[in-house]
């Protein structure tokens, strides 16, 4: 479990509460656990988009129009 817990309320749709509260009692965790483990996820694959960005920082930007031509060009659209 968690060394260090805070407390918070959260507010969640009713049916996502109950898929939530079934999903902890087939898995025998608490709801707080698969909540951690969601946020913690959410909050690595973040951390993960913002290095992939910082690698390409120095790549010359491609505007929506030029792409669309350049799909055209070569007969992808």
């Amino acid at each position: 479990m968690i060394k260090e817990a805070k407390r918070t309320t959260i507010y969640l749709d009713s049916d996502i509460h109950k898929a939530l509260k079934l999903k902890a009692i087939e898995t025998s965790s608490s709801m707080s656990e698969l909540i951690n483990n969601a946020v913690k996820e959410s909050i690595i694959e973040d951390v993960e988009d913002n290095e992939a960005f910082a690698e390409r920082v120095n790549e010359d930007l491609v505007s929506y129009d030029a792409m669309i031509r350049k799909l055209k060009d070569n007969g992808r659209l």
